[in-house]
C-alpha cells in the first residue's frame, strides 16, 4: 500500500514540479497546511505522501524517489541515515508531541495512565487499536508506555495492529475498537473520538519528528521547503494543529 502511494505521488511530483515529501501519517492536516502556505509564497506546491514512518523509510531504502522525509521518530530517520540515504547536515528534529488514550466521542470514560492502571477493565473484552507496535512509531511509543506502566501483558492479546496511527484512529472513530492509542494531535483531528487519558511523558521515549533532505533529491525547491518547515511561520502552523515546535 505504501509503495503504491509513493508511486502515485511520484507521478504527481513529475507533473507539478513541487518537491515530493514523504511524511508520517500523523502530519496529514498540518503538513498540508504548511504546503499551502509555501505555495502562497509563489512556489510549486509540494506533493505529499503519508504513511507509517516504517513503511516510508523502507520504501526510501528500496529506491523510492522522493526529496524530503519527515519521520514520527528518530529511529526510522537513523535507519535512513545509516543507509546513507539522507544529507546529514539537513537533519533537524523540529516537532514534538504527546501520546493519548482515546475512545468514542460519546464516551464518558476517564482514565489516568499510571502504574497498573485499569486498562484491561476499561476494555471489557474489547479491542485496543494501535499502530503496529513492532514497527510504527506511535505503536512503539504505545507499547513502551504500557510496558513501563505494567499493563502490556494484560492487554497485548487484545491489540489490533493498524498499519499506521491514522488507521488506529479510524478503528475507534468507526466503532471497531472501544479504545485506542494515538498522538494527541490525531485525537484533535477527528471529531468522532475524544481523549480519555494522557500518558505521562516519562512513560515513553520523547516523541520527536525529524526532517531531512534525501540524497537522491534533485528538486530545486526541496531545500527551500525544508527550511520553511523550520521557520517561525511554519512553527505557528504546526502549533495550531497541536504540535510542540522544537
Amino acid at each position: 500500500m505504501a509503495f503504491a502511494l509513493i508511486a502515485c505521488a511520484s507521478v504527481a511530483h513529475a507533473q507539478t514540479g513541487g518537491p515530493l515529501v514523504l511524511a508520517a501519517a500523523s502530519l496529514q492536516e498540518s503538513m498540508n497546511a504548511a504546503a499551502d502556505a509555501w505555495a502562497r509564497h509563489h512556489h510549486p506546491r509540494p506533493v505529499l505522501s503519508f504513511a507509517g514512518s516504517s513503511a516510508l523509510a523502507r520504501q526510501i531504502a528500496a529506491g523510492g524517489a522522493a526529496d524530503l522525509f519527515v519521520s514520527a521518530d528518530e529511529d526510522w530517520m537513523d535507519y535512513c541515515a545509516k543507509a546513507g540515504l539522507i544529507v546529514p547536515d539537513t537533519r533537524r528534529s523540529f516537532l514534538g508531541g504527546a501520546l493519548v488514550l482515546i475512545g468514542p466521542a460519546d464516551s464518558r470514560l476517564r482514565l489516568t495512565p499510571a502504574p497498573h492502571f485499569a486498562l484491561a477493565r476499561a476494555l471489557n473484552g474489547g479491542k485496543l487499536a494501535m499502530a503496529d507496535p513492532d514497527a510504527v512509531p506511535a505503536g512503539l511509543y504505545g507499547r513502551q508506555a504500557l510496558q513501563r506502566l505494567g499493563v502490556w501483558d494484560q492487554v497485548s492479546g487484545q491489540v489490533v495492529r493498524a498499519e499506521n496511527v491514522r488507521a488506529a484512529l479510524a478503528l475507534v472513530a468507526h466503532g471497531a475498537a472501544p479504545l485506542g492509542i494515538v498522538y494527541a494531535t490525531d485525537a484533535l483531528a477527528e471529531p468522532r473520538v475524544r481523549t480519555v487519558g494522557v500518558f505521562p511523558a516519562g512513560s515513553h521515549a520523547p516523541i520527536t519528528y525529524p526532517v531531512a533532505r534525501l540524497k537522491a533529491s534533485t528538486n530545486p525547491d526541496a531545500e527551500g521547503f525544508r527550511r520553511f518547515l523550520l521557520s517561525d511561520e511554519a512553527k505557528a502552523i504546526f502549533r495550531h494543529y497541536g504540535f510542540v515546535a522544537l
